[in-house]
């Protein structure tokens, strides 16, 4: 915007400046001109004049006083201190030498600019400014201005050069002319802050619902119960909101048929599952009835590690600020009474999280840390746009091409994550899905001394009312 108006500005103002130059050219053209005309008219006049009354003729003229022009006869040229240069003068000089060279049919015309205050005007070279006023003074000064004095001299006959002073009416004929003033410049300046500001608030009108729409984007993933966006503001932001309200009820209503899907299948299946067992344990065969009895229980496992993940991707806990240090030391004095090692290292302070869905990641992480390790080390480290947790197990790591493969559901590596020693592969699945949902990320990596070391990064939200 700052470059389109700074252009418009530009491009108006050397089109003016342009339409004043030329504009300036021809009233210069205009006028000298005119004045050549008069110049040569007055010579004209001297030169018919008898030798014996020119100076009588100049006498009277100087005496009267008030005419446009200082004339003198002279018995030589006198010099000129020329000034002046660009097309200004050269447009002067051309327009008298050749109205004058037509109109007397001569040769050679003197035409040159002095200053008032090193004109020279007689055979003595006395300056102007040294004469009695009613003799020049009168008629080539303009105090306080200083205009430059045309000067035009010509040979009437040997010995005889006819001297003519006058002005142009143009007192900067020569000044040196900025192409961008002061004025000009504070006069496009509050054009452009005028601009600027009426720009402003058009665009931050427009833009205030692209806004709400990017906030309700960002939280979509933390609160489905969020209030619907109001459907205001230019045509193509009602129609956005109005498809993002639709979204959004969609999903809400999918992940509650999902929750009832489970909760239905749960309870349907724990029935025939408490029948099965009971029949197996009736069975004569003790062979027998141990396989059936075990693959009962690992279906039973499977229905209660499905409807953890059900509750560990719930979306519907409020955001609160959570202290992550306090937190992990109320986990490790739960897994230390079960006989795990947790160390933490270093504090940070609190985060905007859902606690109890924070809290099944963490203990998701550091169960598997301790089941596999035997040990864990957990580091924070905090920053002022997000908060990084890192576990550190002593167990036989994760080979890099499995990584990504064990968070999805029901995955176990072979043979140290077997089935058999418990787990139904969901644990690292819900702990990435939650730091997900809270615009994180979790990574796993092979720690140089042995063992793997999970990262978990969260940001930093302004305030919790960011994510409400």
């Amino acid at each position: 915007m700052v470059m389109g108006v700074l252009a418009a500005q530009l491009a108006s103002y050397a089109i003016w400046t342009s339409q004043v130059r030329s504009s300036r050219m021809a009233q210069l053209d205009e006028l000298s001109s005119n004045v050549a005309y008069s110049v040569a008219s007055t010579m004209q006049f001297f030169r018919s004049l008898p030798r014996e009354y020119r100076h009588i003729v100049l006498d009277q003229l100087r005496n009267m006083g008030g005419t446009r022009f200082f004339v003198s006869v002279n018995e030589h040229r006198i010099g000129v201190a020329d000034i002046g240069e660009g097309p200004e003068k050269t447009l002067v000089v051309d327009n008298f030498q050749r109205i004058l060279t037509n109109e007397l049919n001569i040769d050679e015309v003197l035409v040159e600019f002095s200053r008032p205050e090193t004109l020279r005007v007689f055979n003595n070279e006395v300056l102007l400014t040294d004469l009695p006023p009613r003799w020049g003074q009168h008629s080539l000064l303009m105090e306080p201005l200083s205009p430059p004095i045309l000067v035009v001299q010509l040979q009437l006959e040997p010995g005889t050069w006819l001297y003519v002073a006058t002005l142009l009416p143009i007192a900067e004929l020569f000044e040196p002319r900025a192409w961008l003033s002061g004025e000009r410049l504070l006069a496009g300046l509050m054009v452009l802050l005028t601009v600027l500001g009426l720009s402003l608030l058009g665009i931050r009108s427009m833009t205030r619902p692209l806004s709400r729409l990017s906030r309700a984007a960002r939280q979509l993933g933390d609160d489905l119960d969020a209030s619907p966006l109001r459907e205001t503001g230019p045509r193509e932001v009602v129609a956005t909101a109005v498809a993002f309200n639709r979204m959004q009820g969609r999903i809400r209503e999918q992940v509650e048929e999902r929750e009832r899907l489970f909760s239905a299948i749960s309870h349907d299946l724990k029935t025939p599952i408490t029948r099965l067992r009971l029949r197996a344990e009736m069975l004569d065969d003790p062979l027998q009835r141990e396989r059936f009895c075990a693959s009962l229980d690992e279906l039973d496992a499977l229905v209660r590690g499905a409807l953890a993940s059900v509750k560990g991707l719930d979306l519907h806990e409020r955001i609160v600020e959570v202290a992550p240090a306090a937190l992990l030391e109320g986990l490790a004095a739960e897994l230390r009474l079960h006989g795990g090692e947790v160390v933490i290292e270093g504090s940070a302070s609190p985060i905007a999280a859902k606690p109890l869905a924070l809290k099944r990641c963490l203990a998701n992480l550091l169960e598997n840390a301790l089941f596999y390790g035997r040990r864990a080390e957990v580091r924070l480290e905090d920053a002022p746009d997000r908060l990084i947790i890192t576990i550190h197990d002593r167990g036989p790591g994760i080979a890099e091409a499995q990584r990504e493969r064990v968070f999805s559901p029901f995955v176990r590596l072979e043979p140290s994550r077997s089935r058999h020693t418990g787990g139904s592969g969901l644990g690292l699945g819900i702990a990435r899905h939650i730091v997900r949902a809270h615009g994180g990320e979790i990574g796993l990596a092979n720690h140089p001394e042995g063992g793997l070391v999970v990262t978990l990064t969260l940001p930093r939200q302004a305030n919790v009312t960011d994510l409400q």
